[in-house]
């Protein structure tokens, strides 16, 4: 079950394991880190250019770069996963019987993995370059030197 305590010793005293423990602290460290990541994501993509002038191309140069690419992964990773968690709590504390709590979990994280999978092949596999057109990609080219 979950552990419903606002400081680390209590979540400790409650805690049945360690692992229970982890995911506690999980939760707190990842939901601090989206906070500064989603607040970052906005700033890049609203607040730094005209949300209005965001087009095919401008994704496309943004996700050319690594950087951008695993700055992606991580907030999906990360949110994926303190999702995952909490509705691992929600499901712990409403669906009271066992078989039917099992077989809900595995449905989810099937579908939770096979979320992941589809978002890290698209990110990290495809090629953004691809469809920029040719002044697009001089610029791009010069501004990476």
């Amino acid at each position: 079950m979950a552990i419903r305590a606002r400081r680390y010793s209590q979540a400790r005293a409650q805690a049945g394991t360690n692992l229970e423990l982890a995911w506690w602290v999980f939760m707190r460290v990842s939901g601090l880190v989206l906070v500064f990541l989603v607040l970052g994501h906005l700033y890049m993509a609203n607040i730094l250019i005209n949300a209005g002038d965001v087009d095919y191309n401008y994704i496309a140069r943004r996700l050319s770069n690594t950087t951008w690419k695993i700055y992606d992964w991580v907030m999906l990773s990360l949110s994926l996963l303190h999702g995952m968690n909490g509705l691992r709590y929600v499901l712990d504390d409403w669906v009271r019987d066992a078989r039917a709590r099992f077989w809900t979990k595995i449905v989810t994280y099937s579908l939770a993995v096979l979320v992941f999978f589809v978002g890290s092949m698209s990110l990290l596999n495809h090629d953004f370059s691809k469809g920029l057109s040719e002044n697009t990609r001089l610029e791009h080219s010069e501004g990476t030197r």
